[in-house]
């Protein structure tokens, strides 16, 4: 068995986290999803929308132990694009097919975006494209919904505008994910604060867009959804663990001094707004 980072993995809700994933030595799966490369291109649409860090949700999390098959390769890398109906409509034209969800793994899970009313937000593709974009509303509140339809685990790498949702640094397929159990689905409503609450998904101005409003943020990638996939199996000698605010550190004053602060944060910090 190779080695593999021990790090900390958050799960949403009843959903397990997972704790610390080490790498097995499986081959890497064939049915990772070929690259988009020879497909169409979808006609280019400028996003006239970003996600804002919104109100405080309650949203709990517990941890588990689990082993990525094949650690440096996801069984699928997605991306969606959103901006207003009108202008994808207006770049798409007639070509333009609508859908409700997005199919990821072949099929094994399924993407939808949810409003904050739990209606679907419509997906828009050219025919024969495999660029997908999100129909949002300016102020609106939005979920990722991942529904598993397979018997596989599944880590779910998500980012938001280029940021990673649990820790709100730049999206790497390296970083933290959720966990979906097999027929299960998973709700990702926020850039998650610390692992009670999450700070809700809004569509808002690009101006006002937690990207860039963060140090860690790129303007160049606002308007983008990002998902990675890794086939988990679960290290059923760890029991569940309660939760806990961060991984090997007693809970502390925000107002004390810490002499390795990059350590110590693991979740997302909050915007800072130049006006």
């Amino acid at each position: 068995m190779s080695s593999w980072p021990r790090r900390g993995w958050r799960l949403l809700g009843g959903l397990l986290l997972v704790a610390g994933l080490a790498a097995c030595g499986a081959p890497p799966s064939s049915q990772v999803a070929e690259s988009a490369a020879a497909a169409p291109r979808t006609p280019r649409v400028e996003s006239t929308l970003g996600t804002q860090w919104g109100e405080g949700r309650e949203s709990a999390t517990k941890v588990v132990h689990a082993s990525r098959l094949t650690p440096e390769r996801p069984r699928d890398v997605s991306q969606l694009r959103y901006s207003d109906e009108h202008s994808i409509l207006r770049a798409l034209g007639n070509s333009a097919e609508r859908q409700t969800n997005a199919l990821l793994a072949d099929g094994d899970v399924e993407l939808q975006l949810l409003d904050g009313s739990g209606s679907v937000l419509r997906i828009f593709s050219a025919r024969g494209a495999r660029d997908f974009h999100v129909a949002g509303r300016h102020g609106e509140r939005y979920e990722l919904v991942y529904t598993n339809r397979s018997n596989r685990f599944y880590e779910v790498v998500a980012t938001v505008d280029g940021l990673d949702v649990l820790s709100g640094q730049p999206g790497s397929v390296h970083s933290s994910g959720y966990l979906l159990r097999p027929g299960e689905r998973l709700v990702i409503d926020g850039f998650r604060k610390n692992d009670r609450e999450v700070a809700a998904f809004r569509f808002a101005g690009k101006g006002r867009a937690y990207a860039n409003n963060t140090p860690a943020g790129d303007a160049r990638n606002v308007g983008v959804i990002g998902t990675a996939l890794f086939d988990v199996r679960l290290d059923e000698r760890d029991p569940d663990l309660p939760r806990r605010s961060t991984q090997g550190m007693e809970p502390r004053d925000s107002r004390d001094p810490v002499a390795f602060p990059a350590d110590g944060r693991q979740y997302a910090p909050p915007p800072q707004y130049r006006r």
